[in-house]
């Protein structure tokens, strides 16, 4: 069966001299693994379409075990994602993300818009890197049906108090009263980062990436969304560890 759809590379392994194994995020058949034969050979237009982070226009044959790419046009190379070491791990994180949430055999144009869309403010350094990361794990959660309930004290009801308390492995919000008798360890939310991590859930997909926060609040909001996607999905991340490790 024949098969023609946009994907973004969010893996690619090497088969040989001049082959490539490669993990593509579908608009139509969400994570596909396809075989790309002479991928890696001087003149193919597989060599940049198959590459990790490149966006291509695919003509794909289901096989018995995995797709094969007959054709490969690449669309976007995001090619400055490579310039910088910071942008370059945190798009590798975005991809393992991807990888792991991203549905397989259903269509998965939400989780290709969000990465497509984070990749080009991330490659044109055109919003903070800790806001994208925020961004991305929580939406993409959310799409993957964990959204957390943040209208709320999960006690009483209040919308905000100051601070409202996050619960990660409950992913759900507490006012301070209700906390008391609550117990746990949750992590406190002034009023910016508290309506900056609704924004991130809630918001319209065209609004999705317009909100700002001061360096701070920054890292407040990308601690807070790092340790509900890890507590949720009770998993560490490869790609995550060597961005922060970058930091050090």
């Amino acid at each position: 069966m024949q098969m023609e759809t946009d994907g973004l590379m969010i893996g690619e392994q090497s088969v040989g001299e001049s082959d490539r194994l490669v993990t593509v995020l579908t608009r139509d058949e969400g994570v596909v693994r396809a075989f790309a034969r002479q991928a890696k050979r001087t003149g193919s237009t597989k060599v940049s379409a198959t590459q990790l982070f490149c966006y291509s226009r695919l003509t794909l044959y289901k096989g018995r075990e995995k797709y094969i790419i007959d054709d490969a046009r690449p669309i976007e190379l995001f090619f400055d994602l490579r310039r910088d070491i910071e942008r370059l791990a945190l798009a590798q994180y975005f991809c393992e993300l991807a990888r792991s949430l991203a549905p397989q055999e259903a269509p998965a144009g939400d989780f290709l818009r969000l990465l497509l869309n984070s990749f080009h403010f991330l490659s044109k350094g055109m919003r903070p890197p800790l806001l994208l990361k925020a961004v991305v794990e929580m939406r993409m959660l959310s799409f993957a049906g964990y959204m957390p309930d943040l209208v709320g004290c999960c006690g009483c009801g209040c919308y905000e108090a100051d601070p409202m308390l996050f619960y990660p492995h409950e992913g759900a919000l507490c006012c301070p009263d209700c906390a008391r008798e609550h117990g746990g360890a949750p992590m406190p939310l002034g009023h910016g980062v508290l309506t900056a991590l609704r924004h991130t859930i809630y918001a319209d997909f065209e609004k999705l990436f317009s909100f700002t926060l001061p360096p701070a609040g920054q890292k407040a909001l990308a601690a807070a969304s790092e340790r509900y996607t890890l507590c949720t999905l009770d998993r560490g991340f490869r790609t995550l560890d060597f961005f922060h490790g970058l930091a050090t």
